[in-house]
């Protein structure tokens, strides 16, 4: 009697955290939402070198939703639309956004490179998006902040 009540409350056990380690997010990332680029760094040799703010009533937003990611920006110098939607993925700590369609300009850019992957670094109510070069370096970020 004493081993049939062990097993079952050794079993009751292991179906308690396994329920709990259910709820436990995988990633600590959560991009839903929408965001405001508030300046874009660049870097040399790991190292932020120059800060460019948005200047003039430029603007640029996204939003992020199940899966889905749709950017605009807005420059009063450029005559051209700016927009893309698709879709993206988190994963180890790696932004993948994949264009399905976009502005004209920016459909000239998604026909030679549709996957666009990025470092996040993130916080509750900012995030950056950090390029990497082809030897692993960072190259630029677009640093947001929530809006909503």
């Amino acid at each position: 009697m004493k081993t049939l009540v062990l097993i079952l409350l050794g079993m009751c056990s292991i179906l308690a955290f396994t329920e709990m380690d259910k709820t436990t997010p995988t990633e600590p990332y959560n991009l839903e939402g929408v965001w405001e680029l508030k300046h874009q760094f660049f870097y040399e040799n790991n190292e932020v070198s120059d800060t460019i703010f948005n200047q003039n009533g430029y603007r640029q937003v996204k939003m992020y939703s199940k899966g889905k990611v749709m950017w605009a920006r807005f420059d009063p110098k450029d005559s051209n639309e700016w927009f893309g939607y698709g879709t993206y993925v988190i994963k180890d700590g790696m932004l993948e956004e994949r264009l399905e369609m976009a502005s004209g300009p920016m459909m000239k850019i998604v026909d030679t490179m549709q996957v666009f992957i990025f470092e996040l670094v993130m916080s509750d109510n900012s995030f950056q998006q950090i390029a990497l070069d082809e030897e692993g370096k960072y190259s630029n970020s677009e640093n947001y902040d929530r809006i909503e």
